[in-house]
């Protein structure tokens, strides 16, 4: 056990704790601050980016909650549009189907209209006839032309005579 190494020497205890100090000393002035500065210059980093992607997350959540009500908000709109267009449509639908109603209504009484019309007509032209043929009857009846009065009695009395006849 002569090994110099491992036998206690003050001095070389001395000596040691000196340089321990000594380089403590430069240690702490030189290099305890910086690294001090720079590991709380880091960790401010580090806090100030936890921080925007808080912020980032927080503003991601406030941007889809947004985009989820425009889209639900369209949707409805959308819905109402729709509803809307085949409201108009079927309006128009039933507009369409009134004129059409209309229309044909107005057709088939003018269609009416001028039957009563040929109808009157063709009754005209059948007393006119039928007057005719009586002044002809009673003209070969009586072999002679009546007086214009008499001619108007006779036609007035075949004319109540015909209707009398159409009527029944």
């Amino acid at each position: 056990m002569n090994n110099p190494l491992v036998q206690p020497d003050p001095g070389l205890y001395f000596w040691t704790i000196i340089v321990f100090l000594v380089l403590a000393f430069l240690l702490f002035k030189f290099a305890w601050k910086p690294l001090l500065a720079m590991l709380e210059k880091r960790e401010s980093g580090i806090r100030q980016s936890l921080l925007d992607a808080e912020k980032a997350r927080e503003e991601l959540s406030n941007v889809q909650a947004d985009t989820e009500k425009i889209l639900a908000e369209a949707r409805i709109e959308s819905q109402e549009i729709l509803a809307a267009s085949k409201k108009n449509a079927e309006k128009m639908k039933e507009e369409i189907v009134d004129k059409a109603q209309a229309k044909s209504d107005a057709l088939i009484e003018d269609a009416r209209k001028q039957i009563q019309i040929e109808k009157d007509r063709a009754i005209a032209d059948v007393k006119a006839e039928v007057v005719n043929l009586s002044f002809e009857v009673a003209e070969k009846l009586i072999k002679k032309n009546l007086t214009k009065d008499d001619n108007l009695k006779l036609v007035e009395e075949s004319l109540k005579n015909l209707n009398q006849k159409n009527e029944a």
